[in-house]
């Protein structure tokens, strides 16, 4: 029988904001384009729905290295949150895990906004200029 090891940690861990350390600089122009505006606004609507990801905290700092979620992690710094809920690897392949995210093609995040509306979450939506 192979021994399998998880990829992360099975319970989320709060981490104040101020020890999350980006792993890429944000493009220029991304906080005012739409996408940022819909994750922003679904934030502040209904909460977070998706942890970030982050490596184990440093030894000497404390500090975890952000791995998935940049635009998130931009959000609710916009959005004046302390603690957020990170899912924490426990292996050392950080350079690989956007690769291994699942995008949602335009069909399936059409169905996911219908199925939150009908959930209850307001129809109003950021306006965008």
């Amino acid at each position: 029988m192979t021994k399998v090891s998880l990829g992360f940690d099975l319970e989320p861990l709060s981490v104040p904001i101020g020890k999350i350390l980006p792993s890429r600089k944000t493009p220029v122009g991304v906080a005012t384009s739409r996408k940022f505006m819909q994750i922003r606004s679904s934030i502040q609507e209904i909460g977070l729905i998706e942890p970030l990801s982050v490596g184990p905290p440093d030894r000497k700092t404390g500090q975890h290295v952000l791995l998935d979620g940049h635009i998130r992690l931009l959000a609710l710094q916009e959005l004046s949150f302390v603690e957020v809920l990170c899912l924490v690897a426990t292996d050392d392949e950080s350079y690989t895990y956007n690769s291994r995210i699942n995008r949602l093609s335009t069909i399936q995040e059409h169905y996911m906004i219908r199925r939150a509306i009908q959930r209850g979450v307001t129809r109003r939506c950021p306006v965008v200029s």
